[in-house]
């Protein structure tokens, strides 16, 4: 792929970022329409900037495919949860779990223990959102039927899930983020501390004042009963079936990538609703494509329990595919970088180059619409900047997880949120003001950047970070 033959100005470079927020806004908050549309208009405006600055059309769609690319191991996954989804509400998987949740859990703690519960899982598995896909779902039905706003219960699930994906040495942003700033993983993690923990703490002692509202007789007592009678009814009930999502986490564990260990689940889950729930191979069939189906006498189950399947997960594929086209074009055609170069001439103290980065993590999110990419282009950016200014690499390293892993979650048209609202059903304006981790740690991040404290130098002269050819 060809650079950019003739110089590009600034304002060429942020016009189809103008653009396609412009489009956004309206199409979003006037016209309440999906952000589709916004994002291939968006598309079609850097495609036209980067033509005009020398790229030919198969260069500029050489871009889009990169983009796509780039986003396949997400797209992936997201169709494995689909199916995932479909498989266990079919084979009764999830209504065991809410059937013995309902049954243990107390509602004023139950954000605290779904924190907990989604944090060790994500830790232990590296997946943000496979734990979301599992525990999340089970959760969502669990705090619904205990009168739980949806907002809360995501937002609980989101700051459990994304400490984990953040702290586990399994975790491929964590991964990511280490090998392309030449830090070495077990130091990363363990420099993330300082801003994660104390963002954990923050969100668990939030969630455990807005549970006070949420005692006994939040939920009516009649209503639960309800549930678990229906759920007994509609399906065989059992604790042997929490193996499944058990065996799945123990795969990963042990070190057994994520497809095939979604596999794994996807096919237990379809043999339970064919041997243990009674189903027809064809009726199993068609739950993995078109998602389970249920005509209960209870409208709560029956909201809870139709859906999942491949199809379900279309929306959030096409998404991602859109998003991912303007994503390539903002980046591979220089676009991106003209606009980062222009910001950096106003950087001058440690403090600001670290707010930079993190800001520029989340202004990568809000336009290329993937976390990777927030992670992979501030690399490439802001390397040479923190060597210059005698910042070890772990504070470069440390800023892109603040601003870049995290806060995906709350643009609607990021892979992340696209897949949080396919999957949990909640809008990320929605769940925003509840996703507490995910918020208060670029602010305490920001924090330690500006007061000095934590932030490390580099002790002896080293070489420097080749960031491009670490990337490849």
């Amino acid at each position: 792929m060809e650079q950019s033959k003739k110089e590009m100005n600034i304002w060429w470079a942020i016009l189809p970022i103008v653009v396609m927020i412009t489009f956004m806004l309206i199409t979003i908050v006037v016209l309440e329409q999906e952000p589709h549309i916004p994002l291939i208009i968006g598309t079609v405006t850097a495609a036209l900037v980067a033509f005009k600055f020398g790229h030919t059309w198969k260069d500029i769609q050489e871009m889009m495919f990169t983009g796509i690319k780039l986003a396949m191991p997400a797209i992936l996954i997201i169709m494995l949860v689909g199916l995932t989804i479909g498989a266990w509400l079919g084979g009764g998987v999830i209504a065991s779990m809410i059937f013995y949740g309902l049954k243990i859990i107390n509602p004023t703690y139950f954000l605290v223990t779904i924190t907990i519960i989604c944090a060790l899982v994500s830790l232990v598995t590296g997946s943000s959102w496979g734990t979301m896909g599992t525990i999340g779902v089970a959760a969502m039905g669990i705090g619904l039927s205990m009168g739980i706003p949806a907002a809360m219960i995501a937002g609980a699930v989101i700051s459990g899930a994304y400490f984990g994906d953040k702290m586990s040495p399994l975790s491929d942003t964590t991964n990511l983020a280490s090998g392309l700033t030449g830090t070495d993983l077990f130091e990363h993690i363990k420099y993330m501390l300082y801003t994660t923990i104390p963002g954990l703490v923050i969100a668990l002692i939030v969630y455990a004042i807005l549970g006070m509202r949420f005692g006994k007789d939040s939920a009516s007592t009649t209503d639960i009963d309800q549930i678990i009678a229906t759920l007994q009814t509609e399906f065989t009930i059992s604790p042997l079936l929490l193996l499944i999502p058990l065996i799945v986490i123990v795969l990963v564990i042990r070190k057994v990538p994520a497809i095939p260990a979604l596999i794994v689940g996807i096919v237990l889950g379809y043999f339970c609703q064919v041997f243990v729930q009674g189903g027809t191979p064809a009726i199993a069939m068609e739950t993995l494509q078109s998602g389970f189906s249920i005509n209960s006498s209870n409208e709560m189950v029956n909201e809870l329990f139709n859906g999942g399947g491949l199809e379900s997960m279309m929306y959030t594929v096409s998404m991602t595919i859109v998003a991912m086209t303007f994503g390539g074009i903002l980046e591979y055609s220089g676009i991106l970088q003209v606009i980062m170069e222009r910001v950096l001439r106003f950087v001058k103290s440690t403090g600001a180059l670290i707010a930079t980065t993190i800001g520029t993590g989340i202004f990568t999110n809000a336009t290329c619409s993937e976390q990777y990419i927030s992670i992979v282009v501030p690399s490439r950016m802001f390397a040479k900047s923190y060597k210059e200014k005698g910042l070890a690499s772990k504070n470069l390293s440390r800023a892109l997880e603040d601003g870049g892993t995290l806060t995906s979650v709350f643009i609607p048209w990021n892979t992340c949120g696209v897949f949080i609202y396919g999957t949990l059903g909640v809008h990320a304006f929605a769940y925003a003001p509840f996703a507490i981790l995910n918020f208060t740690v670029p602010i305490i991040s920001l924090i330690l950047a500006f007061t000095g404290f934590t932030i490390a130098k580099i002790k002896q002269p080293v070489e420097a970070i080749d960031v491009e050819q670490t990337a490849n």
